[in-house]
């Protein structure tokens, strides 16, 4: 079945069946290889896109569920003057090891910072929980965090 998805500010046709989880969509269909499959259960982050702004596991999301919403995925993040700063913070602090759950962890950053511009330690770890990272960057994203909100950062 076609499904018409706004992504990145394109509509694309993704050709799969109802239900697929939008990752696969992204992924499979479209090519749009920025979202990672972690773990499949939304626990880990790594999956993580916006759908109209909001930060949602497009390995739990259904692609039948977007409808017409706006999907912005790490590919498409950096159009934003935000999302741009949230890159380049991370790219300063040399947040990244594997890397391999960045583009989920960026996505929730921009969230947060979306919402909450100058955000407190305890505005990141409620943010950023269940945003896993084996490398344990975490120090490094919080930094970045702050670094991309204007406040003062200590790594």
């Amino acid at each position: 079945m076609a499904f018409r998805l706004n992504v990145n500010g394109k509509v694309r046709q993704a050709d799969v069946e109802p239900g697929t989880p939008l990752l696969w969509a992204l992924r499979d269909s479209l090519g749009i290889l920025g979202p990672k499959f972690g773990c499949g259960i939304a626990q880990c982050g790594a999956c993580t896109v916006h759908i109209d702004g909001k930060p949602v596991r497009a390995c739990v999301t259904p692609v039948d569920a977007v409808g017409t919403a706006k999907v912005v995925t790490i590919e498409g993040v950096g159009g934003s003057d935000l999302g741009a700063r949230v890159q380049k913070a991370w790219q300063e602090l040399d947040v990244a090891q594997c890397g391999y759950c960045q583009p989920g962890q960026i996505m929730s950053a921009t969230a947060l910072l979306t919402h909450t511009p100058k955000p407190t330690d305890a505005d990141i770890d409620a943010a950023m929980n269940g945003n896993i990272c084996r490398c344990a960057t975490y120090t490094r994203i919080r930094a970045a965090i702050k670094l991309a909100s204007g406040q003062k950062t200590e790594v």
